[in-house]
């Protein structure tokens, strides 16, 4: 079961978050959409549970259970970009007007992906005060958590299950070609993981925010007003 928080009234919008964060991270971004809104912790994340495997297509299935059968918006960090892409295909049932992409990754590595594989490999570390065990969540996922751990025998832990680090390399071109929505992809002007130039191999006119890191959604969520005004092309 996925933990979900939804508020608002009108057009929906589903935001997801990125590889280790929860659902928080878009507290002040719904503050800013004028309809309803509706935000899950991703599976293996937060308070949703975990699952036997993690794919795109896992996950992508997984958030399609708590999405209502009407027309959405998509706004996706990172791994919940690439999420988002996958219920834009409409192969989950998802009815997907458009879909924004923010700060995904779309140049691997073998070295980052054995890294990543690596960490998959791991068990979490179990830290003796609560204190700790957020500040290891926060580090994981780049941006400050409340609710991304858990308390466990021994002490406490980060909620998010390591092996969803195995998730793997994200077929971006497949993705978008396979799209049945308006897909805008975005980062920040210095997100080191989305320069512009990967972008552009993938669309024609990334979105870029002056100033902003690979947390755009955090540093600066005002700014993506922008890419939820841009019409469909």
């Amino acid at each position: 079961m996925l933990h979900v928080e939804r508020g608002g009234n009108g057009p929906l919008l589903v935001l997801l978050h990125g590889l280790g964060a929860t659902g928080e991270v878009w507290q002040d971004v719904v503050e800013d959409w004028s309809g309803s809104w509706l935000v899950p912790d991703l599976p293996g994340h937060g308070r949703s549970a975990r699952i036997d495997r993690y794919s795109f297509g896992s996950l992508a299935a997984a958030v399609a259970e708590v999405i209502p059968r009407e027309p959405v918006t998509i706004i996706g960090h990172s791994l919940g970009g690439v999420v988002g892409l996958a219920l834009a295909s409409g192969w989950f049932g998802v009815e997907v007007t458009t879909c924004v992409g923010v700060g995904i990754k779309v140049r691997w590595t073998d070295e980052e992906l054995q890294k990543a594989a690596a960490l998959a490999a791991k068990p979490g570390k179990v830290f003796d005060t609560e204190e700790e065990a957020v500040e290891r969540a926060s580090k994981m996922a780049g941006v400050p958590l409340r609710h991304g751990v858990s308390e466990v025998d021994g002490g406490w832990t980060p909620s998010l299950d390591m092996r969803a680090f195995g998730v793997g390399r994200p077929d971006m071109a497949g993705l978008i070609m396979s799209a049945q929505a308006h897909v805008v992809l975005a980062a920040g002007e210095n997100d080191p993981m989305s320069p512009q130039e990967h972008l552009r191999e993938l669309v024609p006119e990334p979105v870029s925010f002056p100033g902003a890191g690979h947390n755009v959604h955090v540093e600066s969520p005002s700014s993506l007003r922008t890419v939820l005004a841009q019409p469909a092309t």
